[in-house]
């Protein structure tokens, strides 16, 4: 859920089914069906990280686009670049590591007390249609809000009608809970018209999943470890509105701090806190 800046004060920053609710709209876009890597379909990107100290710079950049002048849904993080603190590769694995830190010396300080990571591969990777895999183990405690999630790489209609792909968020004061959400000019949050759904998964701070995202022209399915919770299908009327997800998508990995995260309070004994990532997988049919 991330919202442009004049936005900011509609958005309603509250998890997918409780913004239904609250909205009186239709329930989320549940699922209850498998997931996995589709007959015929062929890896065709990936990161091991399993070389280097930091991410491969041919395959992911730092993104710090907002940190002067602040990031969206109230979100409280500064993102550092090249700041192993915040973002390096570890024993096999990609740290992103939210801690309560000023930068205070970086010329694009704006003024935030706490220094995570952020990485897209915006400009040097993207797909259309896929599916995506991500193992991951997550950043907890309350003010946490790690994420695991698309844009669309064509910026020029703006946020919401782009397309969003929400393939993994969790908000650190309901750590058992993860979400799966998706976001179009008809269907998006600020409207609280969003499609999404939830799934419990007690162990995701604790233990490694796979997050799951298959995608084709017909649908979307996002998934925990084989098992698709949320579903969204396209209704085929050729309108970009409710289904942007024809063109490509770029992918984002990052731990925010507040916003949805924050909700109940940021609480400083979660510092520091970090999201391990084992991999990254995209799979495609030729």
């Amino acid at each position: 859920m991330r919202v442009p800046a004049l936005l900011v004060a509609a958005a309603l920053l509250l998890p997918a089914a409780a913004a239904h609710a609250q909205n009186g709209n239709p329930p989320p876009a549940s699922a209850d069906e498998p997931i996995a890597v589709p007959a015929g379909a062929k890896l065709v990107w990936s990161d091991e990280f399993d070389e280097g100290k930091a991410p491969d710079p041919k395959k992911w950049r730092y993104d710090t686009s907002r940190n002067k002048d602040g990031w969206y849904n109230g979100e409280k993080q500064y993102y550092a670049a090249d700041r192993p603190e915040n973002v390096r590769i570890e024993n096999g694995q990609l740290i992103l590591e939210a801690r309560a830190e000023r930068l205070a010396d970086k010329p694009d300080f704006g003024g935030q007390d706490y220094a995570s990571g952020k990485i897209v591969t915006q400009g040097l990777a993207d797909w259309t249609y896929g599916f995506v895999e991500v193992r991951a183990k997550l950043a907890c405690g309350k003010g946490m809000w790690p994420a695991i999630w698309m844009l669309g790489s064509d910026g020029a209609r703006g946020w919401p009608a782009l397309g969003e792909i929400d393939i993994l968020e969790l908000v650190g004061w309901d750590p058992e809970t993860v979400h799966g959400t998706i976001h179009t000019q008809a269907y998006n949050h600020v409207k609280g018209t969003q499609k999404g759904a939830t799934t419990r998964t007690p162990t995701a701070c604790g233990d490694f999943h796979d997050y799951q995202l298959d995608w084709n022209q017909d649908r979307i399915l996002i998934g925990v470890d084989g098992h698709a919770y949320m579903r969204f299908d396209n209704d085929h009327k050729g309108d970009f509105a409710t289904w942007p997800f024809d063109k490509p998508q770029y992918l984002i990995l990052n731990v925010a701090v507040g916003g949805w995260g924050g909700q109940q309070g940021i609480d400083p004994a979660a510092f520091p806190s970090k999201m391990e990532v084992e991999y990254v997988r995209v799979y495609q049919k030729r």
